[in-house]
Formats: C-alpha cells, sequence, structure tokens
C-alpha cells in the first residue's frame, strides 16, 4: 500500500482530536469532535475552515500559457482577465465525458495556478504541460457568511478578495495568493500558503473564531449547494451537457479538447440529465440507490445524505430529461421505499 500524503497542517488536526482518513492520495480530517453537522451550521451561519491541501496546484507559465488551457480546457479565459478565476472542464477526447473539474487561478499575465481534484492532478498535469506545487504549499478555504469579517482580523487583505478575483498578497511578510473561490455555496477565500509557515495562518485563524470543519462537512455543504463532485456528478462517460454544465463549454472560442464529441452528443440529444431530488424525513437516501417512477427504475442516485439546513435528505441522479420538477420519485434504500420528488437545485441558495 502507497504511503497517504499530509498536509503541512496535519498536526494542527491531529491536536484539534480530528477524525483523520485516507481520500484522494492523502490522509485529511473528516471531521473534529464537534460533529460534522455543527460544522455544517457553523458555515451555514458563520465561519469555517477547511485544509484543502489535498487539492492539486500545476503551475502553468510562460508566453503560450493562455493558448495551451484555451485548447486543453472548455472553458474560455478570454471571458476574464488576469487576476480573475474561473471553473472549466478537461475533457475526454474520445467521448467528451470530464476527466476533471478544475478552478483556474490566473495569477498574473503568463502564471496560471490549475486546481484540479487530488487524484487527478497527474492526469491534468499531463494534459496540459507545466510544474505541480502542490505539495510547497498548504491550501486554506475560509467559508461562511461571517468568513470575510473574521479573516479581516488575521489577514485584512485577504478578506477584501472579491469572489471569484485572484490576488497575490501578504500576510506578516509571507506570500500568499488568495482566490474567492470555495466549494460550499457561501461566500468566502481560499489562500494558498507556503507550507512552513501555514501552522502559524491556521493557528491565527483558530484563534479568531473560526471553526475547523472537515470533509465531512464539506460534502453536505456542496450537495446543498448541487455543486459535482468527479467520480459522482461527473467523471467517466459524463459529459458537461448531461451534467447542465453547459455553461462551462465556450462553443465561440474554437476548437478545444473534445470539442468533436460534444458536438456530436448535443446534435443527438441527450439520454439522462442531472436533476436533484428531496425525500421525506431524516433517512439519507445514498449513492447508488435506485431511483423509480410508478415502480420502474430510472436512475440510481449519484450523491445524496441528509441535509442540515432542510432537515430531510437530499439527492443527485441522472434521469431520463422528460422528468420534470415536481415528479414523485421513489428511492431503494436497501428493499425499502423512501419517497422524494425531483425539485429543483440548489438545495439551499444563499447570496455571494
Amino acid at each position: 500500500m502507497e504511503a497517504l500524503f499530509v498536509s503541512p497542517l496535519d498536526a494542527a488536526h491531529r491536536a484539534l482530536g480530528a477524525k483523520m482518513i485516507p481520500f484522494g492520495g492523502w490522509e485529511m480530517p473528516l471531521s473534529y469532535p464537534a460533529g460534522t453537522i455543527e460544522e455544517h451550521m457553523a458555515c451555514r451561519t458563520g465561519a469555517t475552515a477547511f485544509d484543502v491541501s489535498h487539492l492539486g496546484t500545476v503551475q502553468v507559465t510562460g508566453p503560450d500559457a493562455t493558448e495551451r488551457l484555451q485548447w486543453a480546457l472548455t472553458n474560455d479565459l478570454n471571458k476574464i482577465a488576469p487576476g480573475r478565476a474561473q471553473y472549466t472542464h478537461l475533457l475526454d477526447e474520445s467521448d467528451g465525458s470530464v476527466l476533471d473539474d478544475i478552478i483556474v487561478w490566473w495569477v498574473d499575465e503568463e502564471t496560471f495556478d490549475v486546481i484540479p481534484n487530488a487524484s487527478n492532478t497527474d492526469r491534468v498535469r499531463h494534459a496540459i504541460g507545466g510544474q505541480e506545487t502542490t505539495h510547497g504549499r498548504a491550501v486554506i478555504a475560509v467559508q461562511g457568511p461571517e468568513a470575510r469579517q473574521r479573516l479581516a482580523t488575521v489577514f485584512p487583505a485577504a478578506a477584501a478578495v472579491k469572489r471569484f478575483y485572484v490576488e497575490r498578497l501578504d500576510w506578516n511578510g509571507i506570500p500568499c495568493v488568495v482566490a474567492g473561490t470555495g466549494y460550499t455555496g457561501e461566500a468566502g477565500v481560499e489562500i494558498a500558503v507556503p507550507a512552513d509557515p501555514a501552522l502559524a495562518l491556521w493557528t491565527a485563524l483558530m484563534h479568531a473564531g473560526i471553526t475547523p470543519a472537515g470533509l465531512g462537512a464539506r460534502d453536505t455543504l456542496r450537495l446543498e449547494a448541487a455543486l459535482p463532485l468527479h467520480g459522482h456528478e461527473l467523471g467517466p462517460g459524463i459529459t458537461p451537457l448531461q451534467a447542465g454544465l453547459g455553461w462551462v463549454v465556450a462553443w465561440t472560442k474554437g476548437d478545444f479538447r473534445g470539442r468533436s464529441a460534444l458536438e456530436v452528443e448535443q446534435a443527438r440529444g441527450l439520454a439522462r440529465a442531472l436533476r436533484g431530488i428531496s425525500t421525506e424525513g431524516r433517512r439519507p437516501p445514498r449513492e447508488g440507490c435506485d431511483v423509480l417512477i410508478d415502480g420502474e427504475r430510472v436512475g440510481a442516485l449519484t450523491s445524496g445524505n441528509f441535509s442540515p439546513v432542510l432537515g430531510h435528505g437530499i439527492a443527485l441522479a441522472f434521469l431520463p430529461p422528460a422528468v420534470e420538477i415536481g415528479t414523485p420519485v421513489g428511492i431503494d434504500v436497501r428493499g425499502s421505499i423512501l419517497a422524494g420528488k425531483v425539485t429543483s437545485t440548489p438545495f439551499v441558495s444563499k447570496k455571494k
């Protein structure tokens, strides 16, 4: 068994009593003693800090960097500019499925920090070139309606970075890159800080009353916001069009990797589409459970859990495109049927 990578903040998590689990080749905190629901609600009502150092960073530089990324990725960098961030996809050339969903931080004219999912870092690096810088830094996501207010007591310049903007900043003389991005549906920023001083920044955030939160809360938060997770709503055989993310595909920018396959699918029409499902009661629907309409299987859940904010189960599933919002469904949970209905997403919507 290969050794797992550990975050520069590993010792801090253990000192806080975190439950550690393997995730994407890393050992990361699932939750802290307060528990996932408490951490979830802290993010929805206050401010939380997530260690997301497991995410990859591939730095692409040089005068041809923009052109290389324009070909490799689906979105159009001409929609933004240096000092901005963009969500985008890397596609399989053969069928247009999503090899990874990515945030690009356009740091300066000729420097991009491309942020893949942890387990896909090597794949993305091979596709776009560049140098992996993952292990030289930590990344801390400060999220929640009070995130900027509390962060301002520790790192005022970072707290001022706007949504989907990117800035190079110093914290106590330490160079950081800060982006107004996150994966919770809440306002906040993500701070890339060099590995050695990362613990000092994390400790300062804890002292500012920001709650530590783990992967468990990060997953329930992203599900309430209906944000896709690679390996669930994105991955082999799943295209951006099926996942309802056609806005990530820049048809007007010219050719890009996987374009031809998407054009074929677009002309043929979708065989399935991602939909939200709300279920009755507190019993959580789970990934892999069959979705039934009038007793007939029409799909399976890609993600499902209990929503701490709504107080009932929520799930995502690929269903026939003709299935309408409001359609009653049954979820087969280990042989018993959980009642639900197709619903619009996000399940929980927050102002940024």
